[in-house]
């Protein structure tokens, strides 16, 4: 008699799953996951299994591409911003913030105008992540998920200062928030970890204070872009 073949593992959520049921397979090693995008399912599957470990969602598989990896990451974290992003837009209104500010120090411009300009600080929350979609998404920059040119690597740094003001004005403004999404995602820690890892932002604008070694405040008045 033939022995059958296992059945395959089929890791997707066919509709009508229940919220408490997706994502409900198997774990897969990064050498066994045989598509472009390998890298990004291998993150989302670290952050499934513990979102506070952090260290393990951060570690770069043997062999990848530093630059893809860098990419990836970014892409993951502006994906799970626009869930703080929701979260914000109960209570951050033109009225209510009518500039991006953080602190009453740091008072920043959006750079989704012709020329840079103040903005609502909800309104600057969306044109930043859409911004940064655009970016990420583009063909010109970034025609391919597993070999990425130095000179587009080089553009994430602008994106991470930009989308880390949306924690900072999150931080010193929306306090419970804040609190409340990170409590649900580890994402300002996370992301901090990942700059300074990568030296992707300067330590004086990491001025939420997420971590004991992660930040300096700046007392300077400043205008940022």
């Amino acid at each position: 008699s033939s022995v059958m073949d296992p059945e395959p593992i089929v890791r997707r959520n066919p509709p009508g799953t229940k919220a408490e049921d997706f994502y409900k397979w198997p774990a897969q090693s990064f050498d066994e996951m045989d598509t472009t995008l390998a890298v990004q399912q291998h993150i989302q599957q670290t952050i499934r299994q513990d979102f506070t470990d952090t260290e393990t969602i951060l570690t770069v598989p043997p062999g990848q591409d530093e630059g893809v990896w860098k990419y990836e990451q970014l892409r993951q974290f502006c994906l799970e911003l626009n869930g703080l992003a929701i979260k914000l837009q109960t209570e951050c209104t033109p009225l209510t913030c009518s500039q991006m500010t953080a602190t009453e120090q740091w008072i920043f411009l959006c750079a989704a105008h012709k020329t840079p300009q103040g903005c609502p600080a909800i309104d600057y929350t969306r044109h930043t992540l859409d911004g940064a979609a655009c970016l990420l998404n583009s063909n010109k920059y970034f025609p391919s998920r597993v070999s990425i040119k130095d000179s587009s690597v080089a553009k994430l740094g602008s994106v991470c200062r930009r989308v880390y003001r949306i924690f900072s004005h999150a931080y010193y403004h929306h306090r419970h928030i804040f609190d409340e999404s990170e409590n649900e995602t580890y994402l300002c820690r996370r992301f901090t970890t990942f700059v300074i890892r990568y030296n992707l932002m300067s330590r004086d604008n990491l001025i939420v204070p997420i971590m004991d070694d992660a930040s300096n405040t700046s007392n300077n008045n400043s205008v940022d872009q």
